[in-house]
């Protein structure tokens, strides 16, 4: 979540198999915490989305502390792209490789979480297509990408692990779709008919909202914080 260059100063292929590898792992926290919480707790919906939030928020905490320094731990293609709008030194070839690299992770988590749950990899039929689950989702996104560049710009990007972790937690809850947020973790989840899943129409329509939330949060970044915070 760092739009500064690190210290490690890795190459692209590292960068990009560090975005490939934290965004799978977060999509297995993701969809195998829904499985596992639908299995333990059948019978109580509020208590299955208690179960995932937070393994999903203290999950996502842990991999942006751990991927932070090799690839800035986006992990999601739309705070990749907010980075490049808002400054940071990211070629086009770098932004498309790393959003590539983050779908393919995606697309491995759910496989992996399926596989360790014993749960065949199909599309979801999960309808969660409404008009207040699209608006929970431009919600989630704007606030986010503000989150992430609010620290960025004020030189706190440390802390991005324990933010972000905790705001997806809370947003599992104060938002009407469940927080969703990343497009590459919205594609994962069509590949698990699961308490996690999405119907492929549903996150066609998630991913354009999504699209509008990272317009606002940019825009709340740029009028908010409108330069860096120097060391």
């Amino acid at each position: 979540m760092d739009a500064v260059t690190t210290d490690l100063a890795p190459g692209l292929w590292r960068r990009a198999l560090a975005e490939c590898l934290g965004t799978g792992l977060l999509v297995a926290v993701v969809v195998g915490s829904g499985i596992a919480a639908q299995r333990w707790s059948p019978d109580d919906v509020g208590l299955q989305l208690l179960e995932s939030s937070l393994a999903t928020a203290l999950g996502l905490s842990v991999l942006i502390l751990a991927f932070q320094p090799i690839s800035g731990a986006h992990f999601n293609p739309l705070v990749t792209l907010a980075d490049r709008v808002l400054g940071a030194r990211l070629s086009a070839g770098t932004v498309v490789t790393l959003i590539l690299a983050q779908l393919v992770g995606a697309v491995g988590g759910a496989v992996l979480a399926n596989a360790m749950f014993g749960v065949a990899t199909t599309i979801s039929g999960k309808d969660r297509l409404d008009v207040g689950g699209l608006l929970g989702e431009v919600v989630a996104t704007a606030v986010l990408v503000l989150l992430v560049f609010a620290l960025v710009r004020t030189g706190r990007a440390a802390l991005a692990g324990p933010a972000v972790g905790a705001y997806i937690g809370a947003a599992y809850w104060f938002t009407s779709s469940t927080s969703f947020a990343n497009p590459a973790v919205t594609i994962g989840r069509i590949l698990s008919d699961t308490f996690a899943g999405i119907a492929p129409p549903s996150a066609l329509a998630f991913v354009g909202a999504q699209l509008v939330g990272a317009v606002i949060g940019i825009g709340l970044v740029r009028l908010l914080l409108p330069r860096k915070a120097r060391p």
